[in-house]
């Protein structure tokens, strides 16, 4: 009950301290789009405050030796919404590849778009991988974090989803190292409801893999590593 209570008033503080935010900086749309970094991450830090403050959960952040902070290739595991938002307090520059369908949203997808976030159509087959892989490259360019979700969605702790060829293509094309970033973060905020439960939320980000490799050897090194990383970091 304890629990339900506090997750409750937790989703409450945290969708008007959201909506509040996006009506505040209405005007930096008209700003450069790198002024909006600044505002997201004090959004996220925020939202981290309130998670810990009101539900109990923390954040630590381990194998930071790791953190690329140039044009780099992060492929993440991904639990839950949380995984785009308290990342983004370490990253210099993120850009996430994201669904398109996600743009249409109001505000949310206004805001994306400003900051140079990479949509792909999951159905558009060939053309879209193309304008995608166009899109990181220029992203790379700026120097920017190209994070992308292997998975394509999210998945529950300890399960496997099928690796999209996105990242390999990507990892491909850009010719960067590959950084992967396990989680735990399903266990206490789940990727469906809206309770959170109490407790420690990890992201470890792995030794990268190296560029050049083969398609086949890089896929199977990016899910061992990852899948791998991410039990270990599940409760007993």
């Amino acid at each position: 009950m304890i629990v339900f209570v506090r997750s409750l008033i937790f989703i409450a503080l945290f969708y008007l301290w959201s909506i509040l935010t996006v009506l505040a900086i209405l005007p930096m749309l008209l700003a450069p789009g790198q002024w909006m970094l600044p505002v997201v991450r004090f959004w996220a830090r925020v939202t981290m405050t309130l998670v810990r403050v009101v539900c109990g959960v923390r954040v630590e952040f381990r194998g930071l030796e790791h953190l690329p902070t140039g044009a780099s290739l992060i492929a993440a595991k991904h639990q839950c919404m949380f995984d785009t938002i308290a990342p983004v307090t370490l990253f210099t520059n993120p850009a996430y590849v994201m669904r398109d369908s996600l743009l249409k949203i109001p505000f949310y997808g206004w805001y994306a778009v400003k900051s140079g976030m990479i949509p792909i159509n999951r159905d558009g087959r060939a053309g879209a991988l193309r304008a995608m892989l166009s899109l990181a490259r220029t992203r790379a360019r700026e120097n920017r974090q190209i994070v992308i979700f292997p998975e394509g969605t999210r998945t529950a702790p300890g399960t496997t989803g099928e690796y999209k060829p996105g990242v390999a293509a990507l990892y491909r094309v850009l010719g960067l190292p590959c950084t992967p970033m396990a989680t735990n973060s399903g266990v206490h905020w789940p990727a469906h409801g809206f309770l959170r439960r109490p407790g420690l939320v990890v992201y470890e980000f792995l030794k990268p893999l190296p560029p050049g490799l083969e398609r086949e050897e890089f896929m199977r090194l990016l899910e061992e590593r990852l899948e791998g990383a991410s039990r270990a970091l599940l409760p007993l």
